[in-house]
């Protein structure tokens, strides 16, 4: 397998140290385009894959290439791009809010698949959730996953148009967790406690309520009520969140997102 990755930033980056340390694909049969030479000095002094700044016909070389260029640079590497590639390469897009059939169509290129991996990707405990044109065969598809779950784990949609609420969903949901986080430490400061203990106090709850979420049979529901204990201080908490609507409001937030990413999609 030789695969090309357009754009060396940090998600195009993750992708080629993960098939590298993962033995999917070899140093020498994976290429990185990139045109910034202060983010060219810094792969080649990593030397995780042959690199070169602009996009030619060596590219005809490799069966699968990945785009992982910024969304609003997409439509004029795409005018480059469709005249050095050949019809049997895979088209993997990592770029957010670009539909499969607008992919297709500025590269006149029919196997497309397109994926919305996550930040936490970079650490191996990502989620990608990718969908693929009709042309891409099963083979195809299961060599997209295999190399999507270098970067943690990947869910095949059927229905494309599910990814603007994966988008919603777990490609912004990093940052909400973050924003949780932060307001929690600040209560904690609030309350008086020094911000390096706060936070240590959250973020291990934070990964300990993970792990029993993660390996628990028990309902969401049960798993609050395990705490809470009636007339208790996490009842309390409770209380003040529905007082306020705070779930109501998280779901419309994300419907919100959702939103977003359809008109962003639209092109």
């Amino acid at each position: 397998m030789k695969i090309a990755i357009i754009g060396g930033g940090n998600m195009g980056s993750t992708y080629a140290r993960a098939f590298v340390q993962s033995n999917i694909v070899a140093v020498n049969d994976l290429l990185i385009v990139e045109k910034h030479d202060e983010k060219l000095e810094e792969l080649k002094k990593e030397g995780i894959a042959l690199l070169c700044k602009s996009i030619d016909d060596n590219l005809l070389k490799y069966s699968i290439i990945i785009c992982a260029v910024k969304p609003q640079d997409f439509r004029i590497m795409a005018q480059d791009l469709k005249n050095h590639i050949h019809e049997n390469q895979l088209m993997v897009s990592i770029m957010a809010g670009i539909k499969i059939e607008t992919i297709q169509k500025l590269l006149s290129h029919k196997k497309v698949v397109r994926a919305m991996p996550n930040t936490p990707a970079q650490l191996g405990f990502g989620i990608t959730a990718f969908a693929a044109a009709p042309e891409v065969s099963f083979e195809d598809i299961s060599k997209v996953d295999t190399l999507l779950e270098t970067t943690g784990k990947s869910i095949f949609m059927k229905d494309e148009m599910l990814l603007d609420a994966v988008t919603a969903l777990s490609g912004s949901g990093p940052a909400y967790f973050y924003y949780i986080v932060k307001h929690m430490i600040e209560a904690g400061k609030q309350m008086g406690i020094e911000e390096p203990v706060a936070a240590m106090l959250v973020k291990q709850t934070m990964l300990g309520s993970f792990q029993i979420m993660n390996n628990s049979k028990s309902s969401l529901d049960d798993m609050i009520k395990a705490v809470a204990s009636k007339g208790g201080t996490t009842e309390a908490a409770l209380r003040k969140f529905e007082e306020y609507h705070l779930g109501q409001h998280i779901i419309e937030a994300l419907k919100a997102a959702e939103q977003r990413a359809k008109e962003l999609s639209l092109g």
